[in-house]
């Protein structure tokens, strides 16, 4: 090995950090946790302080497993969440917690207090609404930078820089102030393919103060990822991370879009280049996103974009989503009454909670197909935290149909496939949106820690129709990453040629049965009552009065 890159990965709760070499191959990697607040109304917060110590943390111990010098280390890259950073003028957390800690500075994506502003901003219906399918999200930036002002207007005012959490890290490492295109396009309803804040946009839904300030503590230097920053790591920035003062650090990439890059690149089975456009990315963690390239936008409602460079560069974007991926499936597990049997059982095999379930039906069924039959009785719309595409719905919530008294570890496998299952149907959903504007896959290619059972894959592609892939390395985020820190270098000259160089395509699913294709279609029409139930529950109960009642 000549060289090596870092990649950085912060997702909802851990950092991760992985070394790689020019080829893509993973040498070491570290996992270190980060604390969250959470509050009744949808409050989750961070702080920026805990996650830049947990990134140097998780650097230090991969280092360490790696066994190489710190001068070996030629780049780094950080991604991150969607998340609100605070800064005051001095560059030190500034609270956007009710409680005034100080220490609370950072919102979290998944934070959804910003409802009402995201409904006051969809209500302005202005133009740059279409670029991210119609209707902005309480997940976005614009929603909690409004609500802040609404809400704590002291540090509001106070703020001294407004960051996409990967953006802070890369300031945090290098001094730059400069922001990714990625984030600002993505979550920020900056318009890329006119390299351009909207002026009346921010005028018209109460946030013109960035408009007087000449956008000042949001991003004046826009730069595509991959980008050189600053002079490279600060001396401070290198004695936290272990590595050398001046390593190159390339502009940032939110989390999910990291796994995009690492995984629908590179090449095939035959080790041939192929058309982006033709890979769907579906990187799963705790939310899950759906990511689709074109050469031209396409404008598709209820789904995030088209975003000019958003992912790939020189291609438009899409961006599906699911709100609540992972951390639906833990839910559902951690309520039901055998959870404590089995969580007992799996750690006595050295194993979680769902590989252990995966083992048990995995050893019963002809194949990762039949198990969905497992789940002919019972159905969930996993919408725990509301539905972000295509429907666009962040009141949405979860409805379960054909619960029995069963509480056994049986019962509990039946629910954890029920619930796989929805989230395999409102993939399909978001894939039926794209077809309907013309913006058509081939292929999935997943990403994140869920891409790993071939129970889940195969009941995606069962669902969907179409063949699902992994990637070649097991941590495509944490490659994403480590490619812009290459980028960064000058090892390779674009994303497109790391991607191309560094990432490749391992195992497919197997071919849908028909029957169980068959299957699949009569549980989504059952899918398909299920949001109707919702939605028409909340529309009877919307005008009840309910003051003074418990």
């Amino acid at each position: 090995m000549r060289q090596a890159f870092i990649g950085v990965d912060v997702g909802t709760s851990s950092t991760r950090a992985g070394i790689f070499d020019e080829a893509g191959n993973l040498i070491a990697s570290a996992r270190h946790p980060i604390q969250t607040w959470y509050e009744a109304g949808d409050i989750v917060e961070q702080s920026s302080d805990d996650i830049w110590n947990a990134c140097c943390t998780a650097v230090r111990a991969a280092m360490a497993e790696a066994a190489i010098a710190p001068d070996m280390v030629k780049g780094i890259g950080f991604d991150a969440t969607c998340s609100l950073v605070n800064l005051d003028r001095a560059g030190q957390p500034l609270t956007v917690s009710t409680s005034g800690d100080v220490r609370r500075n950072v919102i979290v994506w998944m934070d959804h207090r910003a409802i009402p502003e995201a409904r006051a901003i969809n209500a302005a219906g202005h133009e740059v609404l279409r670029y991210v399918g119609g209707v902005i999200s309480p997940e976005m930036e614009m929603p909690k930078l409004l609500w802040l002002k609404r809400h704590l207007r002291a540090s509001f005012d106070a703020a001294g820089h407004f960051f996409d959490l990967a953006d802070f890290l890369t300031f945090r490492a290098t001094g730059s102030l400069a922001r990714s295109m990625c984030t600002v396009t993505c979550k920020w309803n900056y318009l890329a393919h006119e390299r351009r804040w909207s002026a009346d946009y921010f005028q018209r839904i109460g946030l013109q103060e960035f408009v007087a300030e000449n956008y000042a503590r949001i991003g004046t230097e826009i730069v595509a990822p991959g980008t050189p920053l600053g002079s490279g790591l600060s001396q401070a920035a290198a004695q936290d991370l272990g590595l050398v003062a001046g390593t190159p650090v390339g502009a940032a990439l939110i989390d999910a879009h990291a796994g995009g890059v690492g995984a629908i690149g590179g090449r095939d089975a035959d080790g041939v280049e192929v058309n982006v456009c033709e890979r769907l990315a579906y990187i799963m963690g705790t939310s899950a996103c759906i990511m689709a390239t074109t050469v031209e936008p396409s404008f598709v409602p209820g789904v995030w974009g088209p975003y000019y460079q958003g992912m790939v560069p020189g291609f438009w974007l899409n961006e599906g989503g699911q709100s609540a991926a992972g951390a639906a499936i833990d839910h559902l597990l951690r309520s039901h009454p055998a959870y404590g049997e089995a969580s007992a059982a799996a750690r006595s095999q050295g194993v979680d909670v769902i590989e252990y379930l995966e083992r048990r039906i995995m050893a019963r069924v002809n194949g990762a197909g039949a198990a969905a039959f497992l789940a002919r009785d019972i159905h969930i719309l996993p919408e725990f935290l509301g539905n972000r595409s295509p429907y666009a719905d962040p009141d949405s919530r979860a409805v379960i149909a054909g619960l029995d008294l069963d509480a056994d570890i049986g019962a509990m496998e039946r629910l954890f496939v029920a619930g796989l299952c929805g989230l395999a149907y409102g993939l399909a959903d978001v894939i039926d949106a794209f077809a309907a504007n013309k913006v058509t896959s081939r292929i999935v290619v997943m990403a994140g820690g869920a891409s790993r059972s071939p129970l889940v894959r195969q009941i995606m592609a069962d669902t969907t129709g179409l063949a699902v892939a992994l990637p070649r390395t097991q941590e495509p985020v944490l490659l994403g990453a480590a490619m812009l820190g290459a980028v960064a270098s000058g090892a390779y000259r674009s994303i497109g040629e790391t991607m191309a160089a560094m990432s490749a395509l391992g195992r497919r699913s197997d071919p849908t049965d028909p029957t169980l294709a068959a299957f699949h279609r009569r549980k989504r029409e059952v899918h398909a009552l299920l949001r109707r139930l919702d939605r028409d529950s909340r529309a009877l109960m919307r005008d009840i009065v309910t003051e003074g009642r418990a």
